[in-house]
């Protein structure tokens, strides 16, 4: 079987850029599929962040999309029209080069566009994201004639990829209700392969968080939080790992909440270790598609305390059971399930045991084999 995925960039760091690397890995490792990946944006000489297998293909086509912000208005206009029709005749030429059985499209990149390609490939769309901050930064401000345009681009975007693509597949339930006029709606959460050495023992004083510094991670609200725990306990730490636009404004948020026992590093290359000297995961985020971070933590062993946002920590997190749920925006509520496991060891190592548990539903066997079984069923025409 011939499988293509078309993406921007595999040269960049992220939950999408990693799972779509250990797909096409596990595809063409253990089921001996022919996997390539079409990276948009990524020229020849840029290297990919997360390892692929030797077995997997790789086609960059160097777009410099990019290039139309160099570019004042009306002419970024005429530059990114270009660019579009450049980017649409590569993906289809590259395509027809590789002639797929199946073509993967990732919802936010192009979809509309990959998913009406004129080949014989059944075209598969998935989602890495909650389907509302699919086409545009929820954190980003726009004009009313802007909003305007982005409901009217959005309707006709998901329209097209509702009336032509074969799949729709999303992380969670709640995501699947919203894709409910496309041919076909599934769900397949992510797995995670990362390497585990040491699972935490919960006695470590120290809270971890992980992710990009970028707004919709919500880090603002933990460092609010931290600052009610951090006034109680002042013998643990918080540890953030991430590299993003809001590392200064955090660094001054915590110094306004008097948090000194606090520290952002950039990420770690071994944050497996990380997450095993750490005895509790926070997660604030606004949106999470899935939630790697929970998944991660959980094999490791470390109860998550989260945000119930759309849609991610709720599909994982089984609250007071393996860890605790907290209503959306809810600091105080935050600092107080905090404070609970700090101060009850008993507990912490409760939900760790829990939580290793429930991270089994999510094995990269029982994952695959579900993607494998959509493969079959697509190209039978089986809904």
């Amino acid at each position: 079987m011939k499988i293509v995925y078309v993406y921007s960039t595999m040269a960049a760091t992220g939950g999408t850029e990693r799972m779509i690397s250990e797909k096409a890995n596990y595809l063409s490792e253990q089921f001996g599929y022919d996997t390539t990946i079409i990276s948009c944006f990524q020229s020849p000489n840029e290297n990919n962040i997360f390892q692929l297998s030797n077995k997997v293909k790789q086609i960059n086509l160097g777009i410099p999309y990019f290039s139309q912000y160099k570019y004042k208005y009306p002419k970024r206009l005429w530059i990114k029209w270009k660019m579009n029709q450049l980017l649409k005749k590569s993906i289809s030429e590259a395509v027809k080069q590789v002639d797929p059985d199946i073509l993967f499209g990732v919802s936010r990149f192009k979809a509309n566009y990959i998913s009406t390609i004129r080949c014989r490939a059944k075209k598969i769309i998935e989602c890495h994201e909650i389907r509302y901050n699919t086409i545009f930064d929820a954190s980003e401000k726009h004009s009313f004639l802007a909003r305007i345009f982005l409901k009217i681009y959005s309707f006709y975007y998901f329209h097209t990829i509702e009336q032509n693509a074969d799949a729709v597949i999303t992380l969670t339930e709640s995501d699947k209700k919203l894709w409910e006029r496309a041919k076909r709606v599934e769900v397949i959460p992510n797995f995670s392969t990362m390497p585990i050495s040491k699972i935490s023992d919960c006695t470590t004083k120290r809270v971890i968080a992980v992710g990009r510094l970028t707004w919709e991670k919500g880090f603002e609200r933990l460092i609010e939080a931290w600052g009610i725990v951090s006034s109680k306990h002042t013998d643990w730490h918080l540890d953030i790992f991430g590299r993003g636009r809001m590392h200064d404004a955090l660094i001054a948020l915590a110094k306004t909440y008097n948090v000194n026992n606090l520290t952002i590093h950039n990420p770690s290359s071994n944050i497996s270790q990380e997450y095993a000297n750490s005895s509790i995961c926070a997660v604030t985020s606004y949106y999470e598609g899935f939630s790697l971070v929970i998944l991660e933590a959980m094999r490791h062993g470390v109860p998550c305390v989260a945000f119930d946002c759309p849609f991610g920590p709720g599909s994982i997190i089984n609250d007071a059971s393996n860890g605790f749920l907290v209503e959306d925006g809810d600091t105080i509520l935050f600092a107080e399930r905090l404070c609970q496991l700090i101060e009850d060891e008993q507990l912490r190592k409760q939900f760790s045991k829990a939580a290793i548990e429930k991270s089994l539903l999510f094995d990269p066997d029982s994952i695959m084999n579900q993607w494998n079984n959509i493969f079959e069923q697509t190209l039978l025409n089986l809904n």
